[in-house]
């Protein structure tokens, strides 16, 4: 098995109640700062406990993920326009915008 190769800042986890129904994801590792997403990391840790072997799994339906996933995009984009926003309001000279590719994250 050829292992590939994530974008920088980025992380593979797996989805999906049983083995066989388990998918790969990539998602930004700020993911883990999430709310939501802690909480199935939460739901993980009481799943597999610590001890777990591989890729972070998270027990949950994958469309549930993938609802959790669109939600934590929206309110990233959100706050990436609010911060935007914000900067266009102040006339100084420091532009400190960050824009990371997540596009490129999310291909399994």
């Amino acid at each position: 098995m050829v292992k590939k190769v994530l974008p920088k800042g980025c992380m593979a986890i797996r989805v999906g109640n049983k083995e066989d129904q388990q998918q790969r994801f990539v998602v930004p590792v700020k993911y883990l700062n999430h709310p939501l997403f802690a909480n199935l990391l939460k739901e993980a840790e009481d799943e597999y406990g610590f001890q777990h072997n591989g890729a972070i799994t998270i027990p949950c339906h994958v469309d549930d993920f993938r609802n959790v996933r669109r939600l934590i995009d929206r309110e990233n984009s959100s706050a990436a326009s609010a911060t935007h926003h914000h900067h266009h309001h102040h006339h100084h000279h420091h532009h400190h915008h960050h824009h990371l590719p997540l596009a490129g994250c999310f291909r399994a």
